[in-house]
């Protein structure tokens, strides 16, 4: 008798993204995610033939649905200035708010490196590539309108905002205070101001 899948697959893979973010992938058993799913073993391998594959997809559908839906919300703002605002707001806001403060799985899952597997690494470094391919050109088009310093080294200070939210997303998770992670966000924002307005700033 044939496999009848009697559960929602993006619905059970929604909720293994929460079992991974939270515990990561090593400590996240089967038993975590069977309970999590509701489905049983049987039905486990069926859909998703493994628990490094299910991991792969959630991570997969977090970040498209995530951080890719936030940076196409922000770039459609078509302002870079109160987009990298909103950005540091939104994620400091997201740090404080969650509950057990699990920081970013895409982040968290970064942390861990030297211990993915190939498929994990590409899907992490796609990732920071495509994040720092969205600062370049929010901060290309800040110069040409005149938002951001004129001589402002983009390919340096992409890489440099990426270091900030990473470092930012982690702090977040009780480390700092809400003040400490808003000193974060100014020193980063105030880097790209025009001189006189990092004069302003500083006054």
């Amino acid at each position: 008798m044939p496999w009848e899948k009697t559960f929602d697959i993006e619905v059970a893979v929604d909720q293994a993204i929460n079992v991974f973010w939270a515990k990561g992938f090593h400590n996240a058993s089967l038993a975590d995610l069977l309970k999590a799913i509701g489905i049983n073993k049987g039905s486990f391998y069926n859909a998703f033939g493994s628990k490094k594959n299910l991991s792969d997809r959630a991570l997969t559908k977090y970040d498209k649905n995530r951080r890719r839906a936030m940076l196409d919300r922000l770039a459609a703002m078509d302002n870079p200035s109160l987009a990298l605002e909103e950005m540091f707001d939104a994620l400091i806001e997201d740090g404080i708010i969650t509950e057990g403060k699990k920081g970013c799985f895409l982040v968290n899952t970064a942390l861990n490196m030297p211990n993915m597997t190939d498929e994990v690494g590409h899907i992490v470094k796609t990732g920071f590539l495509d994040f720092e391919e969205f600062f370049k050109e929010q901060l290309r088009i800040g110069v040409e309108r005149q938002q951001f310093c004129s001589d402002l080294d983009i390919n340096a200070q992409s890489k440099a905002l990426i270091a900030s939210v990473s470092g930012l997303r982690v702090l977040a998770r009780g480390l700092y205070t809400r003040e400490d992670l808003n000193a974060i966000r100014d020193q980063a924002l105030i880097a790209l101001k025009p001189k006189a307005s990092k004069i302003r700033l500083e006054a």
